[in-house]
């Protein structure tokens, strides 16, 4: 069975903004955006959230044997990561694009927790049906998909470029 890929706009990025924007009762003393994915919904909501204190996660999965079926549960690798300083005893918004199987956001929310910090998981989109978490979902989402999800920051500009210069 495929999955369905669909492809966000721009203006449907900044739609799914609004949306989530009046869902936080929280204010926020600092942000972790989950890189790449994240950075462009978390400067956004950055933004519209007034938050000050952007900081960057960056998190690998090392691939590991597929015949022993442990590739998705591999320990994550934090290639990049704040100094507890910043987040203890602080409210941190998580923000990543997509919560797909949920590993990488839920590696960050539990090494924010770790650090004595108090985690907000935040997402553009929130795939149930991929999440190797059967009772966990985002604290803030702002839809739900079954899809494989093209993000406009993901697409190459010159292969549109080339789709819109056809020969004559």
């Amino acid at each position: 069975m495929t999955q369905r890929t669909e492809l966000i706009s721009w203006e449907e990025v900044s739609q799914l903004i609004e949306h989530l924007t009046p869902q936080f009762e929280t204010e926020f003393d600092a942000m972790v955006i989950i890189t790449r994915g994240g950075i462009v919904p978390g400067g956004m909501l950055c933004e519209a959230l007034n938050i000050l204190d952007v900081l960057t996660a960056a998190v690998d999965f090392p691939f590991e044997s597929q015949k022993s079926g442990s590739a998705l549960y591999a320990w994550p690798a934090f290639i990049q990561f704040p100094d507890e300083d910043h987040l203890r005893g602080r409210q941190v918004l998580v923000v990543d694009d997509v919560w797909g199987s949920g590993r990488t956001i839920t590696a960050v929310k539990n090494r924010v927790l770790a650090a004595g910090g108090f985690p907000h998981t935040c997402v553009l989109h929130f795939n149930p049906y991929r999440s190797l978490f059967s009772e966990a979902k985002p604290d803030y989402y702002a839809a739900v998909t079954d899809a494989h999800i093209v993000y406009p920051w993901e697409v190459d500009p010159d292969a549109d470029r080339v789709l819109l210069d056809a020969p004559e």
